[in-house]
């Protein structure tokens, strides 16, 4: 299966993009930020604004991943529940015969843990992936703009 496709869009902002290889019929997501769906609860959604604004500044934000942001901010609330469960009851437990096992929380925390990692990856929101992007200003937040024009 291999390594997943990095979007088009951050190969556009990371100054990779090169025409011979890319799809020249792939759909174009629309710009603009993704509402949250009504079933996030609601620490959820926090998660779900924080990550639309992180996106936004990045330029890859876009209403149409609005699903996947949702299942990542999903998962991080997951994170966060089982994390404060394993504070209050420990990583591990005495089974009645004296043996100690993992607590099944550890492994559930885990797998939420694999699954974020690779839904932030998705999003360009990873530490490798972040250090290759040239996150730029729009045009428009350039207070210097208009001399350019001008000149």
């Amino acid at each position: 299966m291999g390594r997943p496709r990095k979007p088009t869009a951050l190969k556009a902002i990371a100054g990779t993009k090169r025409p011979c290889r890319e799809n020249p019929n792939e759909p174009q997501a629309r710009a603009g930020t993704a509402d949250p769906p009504a079933w996030l609860s609601d620490r959820a959604a926090s998660h779900f604004a924080r990550l639309g604004a992180i996106l936004h500044g990045l330029g890859v934000a876009s209403p149409d991943d609005g699903d996947m942001l949702a299942l990542l901010s999903s998962r991080l609330e997951e994170i966060e529940i089982l994390t404060a469960t394993i504070e209050d009851g420990g990583r591990s437990y005495q089974t009645e015969n004296g043996m100690r096992r993992a607590a099944p929380e550890v492994a559930m925390r885990n797998e939420a843990m694999r699954h974020a990692q690779s839904l932030l990856g998705e999003f360009g929101l990873s530490p490798a992936t972040r250090a290759k992007v040239s996150a730029r200003a729009p045009e428009a937040e350039n207070p210097f703009a208009i001399l350019d024009r001008m000149g």
